[in-house]
């Protein structure tokens, strides 16, 4: 017969092994549907000190094939060179630009700029859309404070912002930034998104962002298909989150993100597109192009193979 002590201790038990570490994740089951592949991307902001065309080069070099744009690196390319060779190093390298970061800020929270942004964000679009991307994004970097009324106006803002996209045959993604004090998880911008109900805008999913960040693993199951636009895939280290920051991002593989879960139930959710590894160390930015490609693919690969995504 059970103690009186093993039956008070026993929910207690059972809690504690419903309580998994972070990262100690158990792994889903790989998703059913065999034919929704993933790829790897990189952005260029990893390399962001060889430059618009070095970074290509090197890139292509490595075996990449998908690339993920900036509006900072293309500009100093365009201050001696043109658009249309912007586009011909990408079709000479035999690269697909597969997303763009803008570089367009105060376009989803309420804010006084937020009419230039917009003019601003249509010039973007014309750029890019020249080189023959579908997809852009900005993300919700913020730290003014905003009401309950303000989220009302980000709705709004929000079909502005798909409005101008369909104007070029784009897609406009929002990222959810985790130290913004607008737009921090991967719930608020679901229902944001959703109240928008545009065409033409989608969620930028960052695993930085989702995993150091307020959101919960139980979040991805509210994604339905079609929710999320791109991802940005990158691993976090074993070490407080407080002191987790953008210089922090490493790469797929050599931190404690449990990436193998979260690409599944993505997949599960209908997401079949890039992951795009965006990193900020010195290391990364700083390092050679091609070598800094050549690790990325070895260790983001294995553990895209271990989702079983590719």
């Amino acid at each position: 017969m059970m103690s009186r002590r093993t039956m008070i201790l026993a929910p207690l038990g059972s809690l504690a092994a419903a309580a998994p570490a972070i990262g100690a994740f158990a792994d889903p089951a790989p998703p059913k549907n065999k034919s929704r592949k993933m790829s790897l991307a990189l952005h260029q902001n990893t390399s962001a000190a060889a430059g618009y065309r070095r970074s290509l080069e090197g890139w292509a070099r490595a075996g990449l094939k998908e690339v993920e744009l900036t509006a900072q690196l293309l500009d100093e390319f365009l201050k001696t060179d043109s658009l249309a060779a912007a586009r011909r190093v990408l079709s000479e390298l035999g690269l697909t630009p597969v997303s763009a970061a803008c570089g367009v800020q105060g376009i989803w929270e309420p804010n006084p700029n937020h009419a230039a942004g917009l003019e601003d964000l249509k010039r973007r679009c014309d750029m890019f859309s020249a080189l023959g991307l579908a997809r852009l994004y900005a993300p919700t970097g913020t730290t003014a404070k905003f009401t309950t009324d303000d989220y009302k106006i980000g709705v709004d803002n929000m079909r502005q912002v798909g409005d101008i996209a369909k104007q070029f045959g784009m897609t406009a993604m929002a990222e959810f930034v985790r130290a913004s004090s607008f737009i921090s998880t991967l719930g608020t911008m679901l229902r944001m998104t959703r109240e928008a109900s545009h065409p033409n805008m989608q969620i930028l999913f960052d695993c930085y962002h989702f995993w150091s960040g307020q959101s919960k693993f139980e979040d991805l199951s509210l994604i339905q298909p079609g929710d999320i636009g791109h991802v940005h895939f990158q691993d976090v280290p074993d070490m407080p989150r407080e002191l987790l920051g953008q210089d922090t991002r490493v790469i797929p593989g050599d931190g404690v993100t449990p990436l193998v879960a979260i690409l599944r139930k993505l997949a599960e959710k209908g997401y079949a597109g890039p992951l795009s590894v965006e990193l900020f160390l010195p290391k990364f930015q700083q390092g050679d192009p091609f070598e800094v490609a050549r690790e990325i693919r070895q260790k983001a690969g294995a553990v895209m193979r271990q989702a079983r995504v590719i």
